[in-house]
């Protein structure tokens, strides 16, 4: 028995605006959208992690725990994406990164993202690069999420660890020491699904015994599963498919 990661879901005040801004800026596209869930996926047969866009009420209020990094094949490529972002309604984020090779801008809503320098291993891997989580133990959360998105561990160091769907395509899951708190609901999440015919009772389960801890954030009476990692970060655990 196993749980897969599916889609990474972003927290939006306009789920609509959100999807198309991000579909804009990966060049993927909308290919599903209602008041309550818009999503946005790489073209066919190309490599990429779906992102969801649902509503919330809150709005943002601390730099996000998890985010976004974009991948550049050039310098030139690089200046060129971050001149396109900031067309498209981005804007220069402070999260206290000093002097770097990269690029943090935060989208419309204020979600923070970053556009790589180029990188060996983002190579021909498509727009996104990476899905990115603060961590307080990055080896120890990533024995966590090589269980629950059966994804194998590619490095792990005291300071970054990184994952990988074990095709060898589509973004990296990379946890990046932090000394900063988890105080707020990530606005960000992981979604996970077990495989057609399986009991996501007993994934959960399983993922409880890894370290899992059920979550509350005030979602009522749904057909998935909130749950936090052992640090803390929320997923939900959906129905097989």
């Amino acid at each position: 028995m196993t749980t897969r990661l599916v889609n990474l879901v972003v927290d939006a005040a306009d789920p609509a605006a959100s999807g198309h801004w991000w579909a804009d800026a990966l060049g993927w596209e909308v290919t599903f959208q209602t008041r309550h869930e818009v999503a946005v996926e790489p073209p066919a047969g190309s490599p990429g992690l779906p992102l969801v866009f649902v509503p919330v009420p809150d709005h943002k209020s601390v730099p996000n725990r998890v985010h976004l990094a974009l991948a550049s094949p050039s310098a030139e490529a690089q200046a060129t994406l971050v001149d396109r972002l900031l067309g498209l309604g981005a804007t220069p984020a402070d999260v206290g990164q000093g002097q770097v090779p990269w690029v943090v801008l935060a989208d419309p809503e204020g979600n923070e993202l970053c556009v790589l320098e180029p990188r060996d291993q983002y190579r021909g891997m498509g727009p996104l690069a990476a899905v990115v989580m603060a961590a307080d133990d990055p080896p120890a959360l990533a024995r966590f999420w090589a269980e629950a998105a059966a994804w194998p561990v590619t490095v792990a160091d005291e300071r970054f660890a990184a994952l990988r769907d074990p095709s060898g395509t589509g973004p990296f899951l990379e946890l990046i020491r932090s000394p900063a708190p988890k105080v707020v609901k990530n606005r960000l999440h992981l979604d996970l699904a077990p495989y057609p015919g399986e009991d996501p009772g007993a994934e959960v389960a399983r993922l409880l015994a890894l370290g899992a801890t059920r979550a509350d954030v005030g979602q009522g009476e749904v057909t998935w599963t909130v749950l936090a990692d052992p640090e803390g970060n929320e997923l939900c655990v959906l129905s097989p498919r």
